[in-house]
């Protein structure tokens, strides 16, 4: 069960400079689940509903730009879904590396990823997922933003980075 207080951070370069773009407090408690199999790679049920006006850049400006430029008014969520893990993660107190698969929805276009993860126990019963992946504006059929008549224009490509806390229920 996916805990409150997880994030989803985007970060990419203008030609000026780097910008980093935040859902700081996602608060919906939603559930990953999976089947008790020792087939390979696990699959997953599950997704993430994230609301693109949550996105903060800590600029006013960047972050009315990101959010137009991810059509926020035609597709006002981001959807996450999860897939697959390579398989089921250690439960140890060293973090465990894995990849999975998941589903990304974005102004109307979905396209699967292969992630990277990292896998932590936090307690007896709660872990931490940090999911990293580099994506394009162009994935989604997205035009970059740009500022001054494109004297200012953002990269193509984007470092996404969710951060998962979650209480395993069996």
């Amino acid at each position: 069960m996916i805990q409150k207080n997880c994030s989803l951070k985007v970060s990419g370069k203008t030609n000026v400079n780097k910008f980093s773009c935040v859902i700081n407090n996602y608060t919906k408690l939603d559930t990953i689940t999976h089947s008790k199999s020792s087939i390979e790679p696990l699959k997953l049920t599950g997704s993430l509903q994230l609301d693109i006006l949550d996105f903060d850049c800590n600029d006013p400006i960047m972050t009315k730009d990101l959010r137009k430029s991810l059509k926020h008014k035609e597709f006002p969520r981001m959807i996450i879904r999860f897939i697959s893990l390579s398989r089921y993660p250690k439960f140890k107190e060293k973090p465990d590396h894995l990849t999975g698969i998941v589903a990304i929805e974005l102004a109307g276009v979905t396209k699967h990823f292969e992630v990277n993860y990292l896998f932590q126990q936090d307690g007896h019963s709660t872990a931490r997922l940090v999911g990293t992946r580099k994506v394009n504006f162009s994935d989604f059929n997205l035009t970059v933003p740009k500022k001054l008549a494109g004297i200012i224009k953002a990269g193509n490509e984007l470092n996404v980075e969710f951060n998962l806390r979650f209480r395993i229920i069996e």
